[in-house]
């Protein structure tokens, strides 16, 4: 009798070993999420939003998308820095050496607009309304990210909503402003945006790890 039972007791045990491989292997393979509080690129964000939210808002449209366009873009400049000093991903840390160059270029633009640009009336609340609602839609948009701590996704999945907010924001001052400086600086980010984050989305269907 033991003879007849020792095979299917070896079947037994070898699908025993094979399950427990084929779990660890799938545990190893598996998506690991790291608390929004403890990754650096979320911090990045809550630190920038922080510094628009305080910023004094004086409804010329032109003024406050160029005030607010100056802190935006430092803050992708600051999370694109993060991607050069610890992605791995050579895509990635190019698009990050793209993104900070064309962030700065508009920055002194934004500058020199608003070096010479006084509030103009009438004002226009209406605009603050949209740029508020943009900023809004991005950090919900970041709350509900799986962030899995590694640079290269957390950059490539957070700078999307980055660049929406930008490019609702752009368009608002399109909508309302006034000045042919300003407005072809939004044409300008708008594009540029655009194309970035058809970029990272087709970079993340590859590289999402799951």
């Amino acid at each position: 009798m033991k003879k007849l039972f020792r095979l299917p007791l070896l079947a037994l045990l070898l699908a025993s070993v094979s399950l427990v491989s084929s779990c660890s292997k799938d545990d190893s393979d598996s998506l690991k999420v790291q608390a929004h509080d403890q990754n650096t690129m979320m911090t990045l964000m809550h630190d920038m939003m922080k510094k628009m939210d305080a910023m004094m808002k004086t409804q010329d449209p032109d003024q406050d998308y160029s005030m607010m366009m100056v802190m935006h873009h430092q803050g992708a400049i600051t999370m694109a820095q993060e991607e050069l000093k610890n992605g791995k991903d050579n895509q990635m840390r190019d698009l990050a050496t793209r993104i900070i160059a064309a962030q700065q270029a508009e920055i002194t633009q934004f500058n020199a607009f608003l070096a010479g640009h006084r509030v103009e009336t009438p004002l226009v609340p209406a605009f603050n309304t949209r740029q508020m609602m943009a900023m809004d839609k991005m950090m919900r948009a970041n709350d509900l990210r799986v962030i899995t701590g590694n640079t290269d996704r957390d950059f490539a999945q957070l700078m999307q909503d980055h660049h929406q907010s930008a490019i609702e924001t752009s368009q608002a001052d399109l909508d309302l402003g006034r000045h042919t400086e300003t407005k072809a600086l939004a044409r300008q980010i708008i594009d540029e945006q655009m194309m970035e984050i058809k970029e990272m989305q087709e970079w993340l269907l590859t590289n999402k790890g799951y």
